[in-house]
């Protein structure tokens, strides 16, 4: 959520900003409500002064037996005009507090503008494109020849966009999500935690994605607010709901692997054949919580924290600065890994790397005690894929795939997978 104090003393500059979004806001609307409210509180602020006023006066009169009539009178009066003036100003309160949920976060201004993916701007890339003197498949192919992926019975069991893992395949799924959070852990000094896959509305509005994405979401026909998580990012990032950190626990830095599920009520029929874009996958998830000075560094920490992966991985990527029109609600800044993949002939995004600022951690009131000041201030968020596991998948299959469409498995995956060096096809 925007800080209320920017929206009422720098509305133009407010505006501004969204508009590089191609966002425009009701200025008047909010200017309207705004002073209605400054009103009402004025008001009710001397309301409640003349009710303690004439309440004194009561006491008063009555331990000296004078005729009180009229000060009751007017004390029933006052009474009223406070209670409809507080009901007047809690509804509009609530009123203003739903709109600003609708406003994303303000964009950083080293974020490039734009509409489209196509205006993203690449930042760096690693390693080489992998040439191949035969046809490259597609992981979709290389799943049925080496038997590891079932999307038809995936089909039959639940629906499109699920897959079915099997033998060596899922083994390597396996070994890739351990893989990583033993990276994450022992060289990168990040915490692990694990988490509930169903997360209540209040846990969802305080990392953004609620109110105005619920269509993308599971929800759950229980008859409570439960939805199952999209990411692991809602779950680790509200374990600091309502909490004031010490310095001293300062950054702190998760990761955590969870499954996520997405509805892709957005997608439009885009990617549904294959891996790419599926209801149900697994990511290995990082979340920094940090002082505000260091979060753009904590920004270039985290996304160099992914990348390591891929580059031990040995997969050539990119990184992309996201423009404003492909940056996430709550994002002021994101980076997007991709990672290329020969059998698409093309990259595909396999971790957003992104710093919330003070957004999330207002909704959260995830705070810290600045002993300079001996005051509470808010934390920043960050957080990043670490990867996506599922696409991580995808691009080994297809950039370590032979003429017989057998998988080389990466030299630092060996270990986990028994020694095992290649999965060969049926």
């Amino acid at each position: 959520m925007l800080n209320p104090k920017i929206l009422r003393t720098e509305l133009d500059e407010v505006a501004r900003q969204l508009g590089r979004r191609a966002l425009t806001i009701d200025k008047d609307w909010f200017v309207t409500r705004e002073r209605r409210r400054k009103q009402l509180q004025t008001d009710a602020e001397s309301l409640r002064n003349q009710r303690n006023t004439n309440s004194k006066r009561i006491a008063q009169g009555k331990s000296s037996g004078e005729d009180i009539s009229n000060l009751m009178d007017e004390m029933k009066t006052v009474n009223a005009e406070l209670e409809a003036g507080e009901a007047e100003l809690e509804q509009l309160q609530s009123e203003i507090h739903a709109w600003m949920l609708t406003l994303p976060n303000l964009p950083h201004e080293s974020v490039p503008d734009g509409d489209t993916e196509a205006d993203n701007a690449v930042v760096r890339t690693w390693g080489e494109c992998p040439e191949f003197d035969f046809p490259a498949l597609g992981h979709v192919e290389i799943g049925e020849r080496t038997g590891g992926l079932d999307f038809a019975k995936s089909a039959t069991i639940t629906g499109s966009r699920f897959v079915t893992m099997q033998d060596q395949v899922a083994r390597l799924h396996r070994a890739l999500i351990q893989f990583m959070l033993d990276v994450h852990v022992s060289e990168h000094g990040y915490r692990e935690v694990y988490v509930p896959y169903i997360a209540n509305d209040e846990s969802l509005t305080c990392t953004g994605q609620l109110p105005k994405f619920e269509e993308d979401l599971f929800k759950l026909a229980t008859g409570s607010p439960y939805y199952l998580i999209p990411t692991a990012e809602v779950p680790v990032t509200n374990l600091w709901r309502d909490h004031i950190a010490k310095e001293s626990e300062l950054p702190v830095k998760y990761v955590c692997h969870t499954p996520c599920f997405r509805s892709e009520a957005g997608s439009y029929g885009k990617d549904t054949r294959g891996m790419i874009r599926q209801h149900q996958f697994e990511k290995v998830e990082l979340v920094q919580l940090v002082k505000p000075e260091a979060s753009w560094r904590a920004l270039e920490e985290l996304t160099q924290h992914a990348e390591i992966i891929l580059q031990k991985l040995g997969l050539h990527y990119r990184v992309v600065t996201l423009c404003t029109g492909d940056l996430g609600f709550a994002a002021s800044k994101t980076y997007d890994i991709e990672v290329w993949l020969p059998g698409e002939g093309r990259y595909r995004e396999i971790s957003s790397c992104s710093n919330f600022v003070d957004f999330q951690a207002r909704r959260l009131k995830a705070r810290w005690k600045n002993p300079a000041t001996g005051k509470t201030e808010l934390l920043h968020t960050l957080n990043g894929s670490g990867l996506a596991a599922g696409r991580t998948l995808v691009a080994i299959l297809e950039n370590y795939q032979d003429d017989q469409a057998r998988i080389r498995v990466p030299d630092v995956l060996q270990p986990y997978m028994g020694g095992l060096e290649i999965i060969a096809s049926q």
